[in-house]
């Protein structure tokens, strides 16, 4: 095999000629075998062989920068550079990324995840070489439909002024920019790489300036001339207006064309833009014919191009999904936005019932959160579906735009939590301490999908800015029983467990069920007509009490939890649904009644739910306990004197960055799993927990 030679960066360099066609075969099956047996980007990698191998070819690695946008087409890239055997690993804990990582290889000039990043990342080292006097070549590669980030233009707008070479090399696989791509635009597309041009170009400027008084002015009126003519016919001219040096279209599977074409643009003084037409999944029929399906897939049979695992439950995506459709058949208020996820945010349905309300606006979250705004202004109910990670880049829309004006936006924060073999750039460990910061917006996060349903149709007529985090997978349909009615700012308390084996008078359940939803139809999940469940009296520490309160998708964790903490002690768990507003009146009956309570959250410690729960029992101690309830305070003298006896735990993602592997793995990693909660539960319930 070819392959085989490549062991270490630059290898490819010693292949003749006539065998690089045959590399880039071999190439593109070992991807789809790889891919088929661990799920991956393959439409993407596929698309982008021969371009990857022209640039290994022309540049010299690791000395030469090569910066890809968005990270999830660099898997040709991790092979030229000896990296075949980490593919065993690919996306598994511990192993390979599907992303560029500095610290994986010295060839990885940048790391990337999120989209639009390279030209400004790529423009800073090139501006470092020339404050270091270095020589190396930076090439960011970045695709068309990253092109509809804005962060992409700002960065073009600066990659003006840059007067050393900067090689951006824009992977259109769409041909959304270059309609006009035809014979003549192709024409002088390859009549302006050529040298020859480029010099005549150079010395025809510079001899007729030399020509008194009317010189200049003919330069002019050529160049107004040729302008005009440019714009009708080369799709480039946007970034010749912008002073960036358009070459192209070429074939990006002409390995040699391109190789031409990039030696030709390491001469430019300045930015140079390289448009290069390539065709997503080349190569594996599936891919051409269905290059959105295998942008990212999980395992599948290369025969067919099936999965290998037939999906059998529905995932959170697909219950908003459908609640989305429902909601606009009842309401034409309803408007949904995306920003390029429609089919990953379950929107793809709604979009084709109700196409004058679904805006896709690309790859601009930021635009999409004020857009959305406008919307809501003008008296419609604007759902934004957009991925946790994702959500991270409009922050100061949210703020600015949306909650200042408290305008009414519901946020379908959509892989909130851990979402696995994605790593860093992707997991939704952070939206409950950003969205927490922001005055006038309210969260929740469901326990399973009935609840899911119930917190969208809730949202949709809330008439405030509004965020609902779920988590990526399959929709945990546990504790359907427990349906009760989504109150504003109240949580839910499924079990309840104290000496009187009842609950305490004043609780929040004073309307435990709603018999019809918001819709007006009956529940899809039985219900139980009280939702608080009473339990008997324990035998093992009658006299010690746990409350555990979960967040959404950890609810399923505590619920394990407290099956087997119950028998050893009084133990309440509770569905937090609100993490803002916080259930302070719960709070204060949970701190008042137990020995220990314990914060679950499938986001990081710092700003999440557990911190601002802990902060505020400490607040009510440091107040001489004044916060608390008014009936809590009244119960008793004795109690009075020290109402707040709870110590808090929180269980949650510590600041740290999570690195790619399956969830489960990554929960037992970052303890937040049931075992090992109980084991930190046991540490402290074994220590002087009453002295603290």
């Amino acid at each position: 095999m070819v392959l085989e030679k490549i062991e270490k960066p630059n290898d490819i360099k010693q292949i003749e000629e006539s065998e690089l066609p045959v590399l880039a075969e071999e190439i593109r099956d070992f991807l789809i075998q790889q891919v088929s047996e661990r799920g991956g980007h393959l439409a993407s990698n596929l698309g982008v062989v021969e371009l990857t191998m022209a640039m290994h070819l022309c540049f010299q690695l690791p000395e030469d920068k090569i910066i890809w946008d968005v990270g999830h087409q660099s898997y040709t890239h991790k092979l030229l550079t000896g990296r075949r055997e980490g593919f065993e690993t690919l996306r598994q804990f511990g192993g390979m990324s599907g992303f560029p990582k500095r610290k994986e290889s010295d060839c990885d000039s940048f790391n990337t995840g999120h989209s639009s990043t390279s030209v400004s990342a790529g423009l800073g080292y090139a501006a470092a070489r020339e404050i270091t006097g270095e020589s190396y070549r930076v090439i960011s590669v970045i695709g068309d439909g990253a092109l509809t980030g804005g962060m992409a233009y700002e960065a073009l707008n600066n990659a003006a002024l840059l007067e050393s070479n900067f090689i951006i090399v824009l992977n259109d696989n769409k041909m959304s920019i270059s309609e006009n791509v035809g014979g003549l635009s192709s024409h002088l597309g390859n009549l302006r790489t050529a040298e020859a041009y480029q010099g005549l170009k150079t010395g025809v400027t510079n001899s007729l300036n030399r020509i008194p008084v009317y010189g200049e002015r003919m330069v002019e009126r050529i160049r107004r001339t040729k302008s005009g003519i440019k714009q009708l016919l080369i799709p480039g001219m946007l970034f010749e207006n912008m002073g960036i040096t358009y070459l192209g279209p070429v074939d990006g599977h002409d390995i040699s064309g391109m190789q031409r074409v990039f030696r030709e643009a390491s001469k430019v003084n300045g930015a140079v833009l390289v448009h290069v037409i390539t065709q997503k999944g080349r190569g594996y029929l599936p891919a051409e014919r269905h290059p959105a399906r295998f942008h990212g897939t999980d395992a599948f049979e290369i025969e067919t191009g099936l999965p290998k695992k037939k999906r059998t439950a529905a995932n959170y995506t697909d219950v908003f999904s459908t609640v989305m459709r429902k909601l606009g058949e009842r309401d034409e208020r309803v408007a949904a936005i995306t920003a390029a996820m429609e089919d990953g945010t379950g929107l793809k349905r709604f979009h084709n019932m109700f196409p004058d309300r679904f805006f896709d606006v690309g790859i601009a979250e930021g635009h999409a959160v004020t857009f959305a705004a406008g919307l809501a202004a003008a008296g419609l109910k604007p759902v934004l579906a957009v991925y946790s990670s994702f959500l991270q880049r409009a922050y100061d829309q949210m703020l600015h735009d949306v909650c200042i004006q408290d305008l009414p936006v519901t946020f379908a924060v959509d892989r909130a939590g851990l979402v696995g073999s994605d790593g860093e750039t992707h997991q939704g460990i952070f939206d409950l301490s950003y969205l927490s910061t922001i005055p006038n917006m309210s969260i929740l996060a469901p326990k399973n999908k009935w609840e899911l349903s119930d917190m969208v149709k809730f949202a949709v007529n809330f008439g405030h800015p509004i965020a609902i985090r779920y988590p990526r997978g399959q929709a945990y349909d546990g504790l359907k029983e427990h349906r009760g009615k989504i109150i504003y700012g109240k949580s839910e308390v499924i079990y309840w467990k104290n000496l009187s084996g009842e609950l305490p008078a004043g609780s929040l359940n004073a309307e435990p069920v709603q018999k019809r939803n918001l819709a007006g139809e009956p529940p899809a999940g039985p219900l139980n007509e009280n939702a608080v469940q009473a339990g008997r009296l324990t035998v093992g520490s009658p006299s010690v009490g746990i409350a555990l309160l979960a967040v959404g998708s950890m609810v399923k964790t505590a619920e394990e939890v407290w099956q087997k903490l119950k028998n050893e002690y009084q133990c309440t768990l509770v569905n937090v649904r609100f993490v803002k507003p916080m259930d302070t009146e719960l709070l204060d009956l949970l701190a008042g009644e137990h020995d220990l309570l314990v914060t679950l959250e499938e986001n990081v410690l710092s700003g999440g739910f557990g911190e601002h729960a802990a902060r505020y029992l400490e607040n009510c101690r440091c107040l001489n306990f004044s916060g608390l309830s008014e009936k809590l305070q009244e119960k008793n003298d004795s109690e009075r004197e020290q109402p707040c006896r709870a110590r808090i735990l929180n269980i949650a993602i510590p600041d740290t960055f999570v690195e790619h592997g399956n969830v489960e793995v990554l929960r037992k990693e970052l303890g937040i799993d049931s075992e090992s909660v109980i084991k930190r539960i046991s540490e402290v319930m074994k220590s002087d927990y009453r002295k603290a």
